[in-house]
């Protein structure tokens, strides 16, 4: 039987960080780990790389030289059993593991919704974290010419962007009022909405499908009304769910929502046991609500807190919840969300207050390549402390949002924002006198002032 001091299972963000993070901090520790992939992709890059034509081994994880470089023994292959009390794994081949501390990174799967006929079809796709089914996939898609994409979050909005400039007809449907509903406001979603309509995809929003049509093959979906889309294919981004069964198996705890339990430290209930990414628990910064979010920043945060605290906890090394950190782009418009919406805020019970500021991510705006930057920032109306962010502008949308992450982390108020100094750049930033966080900061202290 192998033995290790640390054991990691699944390769991805998660995994990926929590290996080199315990080896960092435990240099005379063995460390190892499994996944059941020959290659891992970059979670974040799939939608970019599931269009016929475009080489996927660009968006390969370079993980085995990293591991090699950071000294982490690497494994291939599939887990079976986890005995927590003899502290062993088995794998699919018979090997067995011994490890003194474990942390699991297994990730998630996507939705497959059991309520939607035909979903058994040829040509009916998913989008999960696997190359050799999204290489077929893609081979597939390069001989289809209508493409229909049900659910309209981040993965759906991406995927069908990208097949719409690969030169497809897609449809982008979803249930909700608003593409991206879940992540934006409304008047952010409309202008994600306007900038996708813009670059050629077709938006059906405010209708679920019931059935997905054909007999061997796809032909097309049926809406709720009725109405029927031709579609050669069809591509199901209806949310992922939590890979528990190994943990569950295992008598380790799981939560009501589905993930398996765990703390600040992300330590499980069970001794030596500890779990991040998208299997593990995870409860909202601000709300303190069970969160379903699941993002590979997210997860790198939950693996760096893992691989700090396995053999001696430190009190300034936790994992404080999930802010909800989101960005994508279209085209070359960005945007952003950090923390909680107005409407999410309201609906929690917040007594909030909001702000918007519009201006340009250069200065002077006639520079070349200027876009238009907004940011919208929603504060407690008694504290003033920041509590959510939006932001639509060019690429920089997405390390603005950062920003205005990190403000809501550290809890800041408006007024701290008001007296922070920022450096600026007439290439590279707006304005000092117009930048747009600062000036929704302003616009948000008069209204806190009543004028």
């Amino acid at each position: 039987m192998q033995k290790t001091d640390i054991l990691v299972i699944g390769a991805s963000a998660a995994g990926f960080v929590a290996a080199t993070m315990a080896k960092t901090m435990n240099p005379n520790k063995d460390v190892t780990i499994i996944r059941i992939e020959k290659q891992t992709l970059v979670p974040c890059g799939i939608p970019y790389f599931v269009s016929p034509g475009v080489n996927s081994d660009k968006n390969v994880m370079p993980t085995d030289k990293v591991f090699q470089d950071a000294g982490v023994n690497l494994t291939i292959g599939e887990v079976t059993t986890i005995n927590t009390e003899e502290k062993k794994c088995t794998l699919k081949d018979g090997q067995e593991i011994a490890y003194d501390k474990l942390i699991l990174g297994t990730g998630s799967t996507p939705v497959e919704p059991a309520w939607l006929a035909g979903t058994h079809l040829d040509n009916v796709f998913y989008v999960p974290k696997d190359k050799v089914y999204l290489d077929k996939m893609q081979g597939k898609l390069a001989q289809c010419k209508k493409i229909v994409t049900i659910g309209a979050g981040f993965i759906g909005v991406e995927v069908s962007d990208e097949l719409v400039q690969n030169g497809k007809d897609v449809t982008l449907i979803e249930k909700l009022p608003h593409a991206l509903a879940l992540a934006f406001d409304e008047e952010i979603a409309i202008k994600t909405e306007e900038a996708m309509k813009a670059r050629g995809v077709k938006l059906v929003t405010g209708m679920g499908v019931t059935e997905i049509l054909g007999k061997n093959t796809v032909t097309g979906v049926r809406l709720e009304n009725g109405e029927t889309i031709e579609a050669d294919a069809v591509l199901l981004s209806m949310g992922y769910r939590p890979n528990i069964n190994l943990a569950k198996e295992a008598g380790i705890t799981i939560t009501r929502e589905g993930f398996i339990k765990v703390d600040e430290y992300m330590r499980t209930e069970t001794p030596d046991v500890f779990a991040v990414g998208d299997c593990a628990e995870k409860i909202d910064f601000i709300t303190r609500k069970p969160s379903n979010i699941m993002l590979a920043s997210t997860a790198c945060a939950e693996a760096r807190t893992a691989g700090m605290n396995l053999f001696k906890l430190s009190a300034v090394k936790t994992f404080n919840g999930t802010i909800s950190i989101f960005s994508t782009a279209i085209g070359n418009q960005g945007f952003g969300v950090a923390g909680l919406t107005e409407q999410r805020a309201k609906s929690d019970g917040f007594d909030v207050i909001s702000a918007s500021f519009q201006g340009v991510d250069k200065h002077p705006g006639t520079l070349t390549d200027t876009h238009p930057q907004m940011v919208k920032l929603i504060a407690g109306k008694e504290t003033g402390i920041i509590l959510g962010g939006e932001v639509v502008g060019g690429p920089s949308a997405g390390e603005l949002i950062n920003t205005i992450a990190f403000i809501i982390q550290n809890r800041m108020t408006v007024n701290g924002i008001l007296t922070s100094q920022i450096g600026t750049q007439p290439l590279l930033t707006a304005s000092p006198a117009a930048y747009p966080l600062m000036k929704a900061a302003e616009i948000l202290a008069k209204k806190r002032l009543g004028l």
